[in-house]
């Protein structure tokens, strides 16, 4: 079991890889509106993985995972995770593979991570009343499986739409990189594998994992929090393990292997001061875990798996982080 893992997180950081998504520049440029390839993947992803996601299930091979509708943690936890993304300019599993690449700021992001998910362990009961009221599990499915002519109809008409939608942006992107194409097939397909009840009967996810580890290593585990996390904070753990050798291994034989702290993009809107980098690094990485924590999921897990499940919890979810992306993307990058 522990290999299949493997080789799913490390299939998982090869996709990132091949159209450079987990890239600091990539992922920032997102949040400055210079470069969509982001969005495209995840676009093309939810909208190839709807059809073969419910078909899938629909043949009875796999099941639904959606995440409840906790308003409050979806809406503030999607703000917050989503400045995180800008400021860090990588997300809980893209950051792992350009750890593998050799990025110190995703060395430190993750550092900042680790700290967001033992804080959050620990303060949760103080702000539970915030992350409320769940308003249930509710999905595409759950709302019209009554009549299945009319889901079925909706989950094409859905699929299609977020297809156009990755095909009129890259069009009006006017750029020539078409190997965001390939990585959200590439997800949505490795998605639906790991969901196969042979497979995983899971999701992809990567930000349960850090306030497992964090809480494992200080030995804060004697609490309901870590209860509930241990199960799936295991194996995403050991996921983001192949999603790290991917990282490590795929440059070291592209021969683009680096160690770096400041990369382009940062340089052009922040400057070279190390000390700079390493502290927003730091504070991204703290929140985009927090964040992700109060939500219940991130970009893997939440937008992409519970939006190939056209899940409302999910599609909330990603609204709210793109809004605090783009944001944080407009206030805090500003060139100098």
């Amino acid at each position: 079991m522990t290999i299949m893992i493997l080789f799913y997180g490390f299939l998982f950081g090869a996709i990132l890889q091949s159209a450079k998504l987990n890239r600091f520049d990539t992922i920032s440029g997102m949040a400055t509106l210079e470069n969509y390839k982001v969005a495209k993947a995840i676009a093309l992803a939810i909208g190839v993985g709807v059809i073969l996601l419910n078909i899938e299930i629909g043949l009875g091979f796999a099941s639904y995972h959606t995440k409840p509708l906790i308003l409050g943690g979806v809406v503030l936890g999607g703000l917050i995770f989503g400045a995180g993304m800008a400021i860090l300019g990588y997300c809980p599993g893209t950051m792992i593979v350009s750890l593998g690449e050799g990025s110190l700021d995703a060395a430190v992001g993750l550092f900042g991570g680790l700290l967001g998910g033992l804080v959050y362990t620990i303060v949760l009961p103080a702000i539970g009343g915030l992350l409320g009221p769940d308003l249930g599990t509710y999905s595409l499915y759950s709302l019209t499986s009554s009549t299945p002519i009319v889901f079925y109809t909706l989950v094409f008409l859905f699929g299609a739409l977020f297809i156009a939608i990755a095909f009129f942006v890259h069009k009006i992107e006017k750029v020539t990189d078409r190997t965001w194409i390939f990585a959200g097939v590439g997800l949505a397909i490795l998605n639906c594998i790991i969901f196969l009840k042979i497979g995983m009967d899971r999701p992809i996810g990567a930000s349960t994992a850090y306030p497992y580890l964090a809480n494992l290593v200080v030995g804060n585990t004697d609490n309901e929090y870590f209860a509930k996390i241990g199960k799936p904070g295991s194996w995403e753990l050991i996921f983001l393990g192949g999603t790290f050798l991917a990282g490590l291994v795929i440059s070291l034989l592209r021969k683009d292997f680096k160690i770096r702290l400041i990369h382009s993009n940062w340089k052009r809107y922040k400057g070279s001061n190390a000390g700079g980098r390493i502290f927003w690094a730091a504070f991204g990485g703290f929140i985009l875990i927090f964040g992700a924590r109060m939500a219940g999921g991130c970009t893997s897990g939440h937008v992409i798996s519970g939006g190939m499940q056209l899940a409302v919890s999910s599609m909330v979810f990603a609204i709210f982080v793109f809004a605090g992306l783009l944001i944080t993307g407009r206030l805090f990058y500003k060139i100098r």
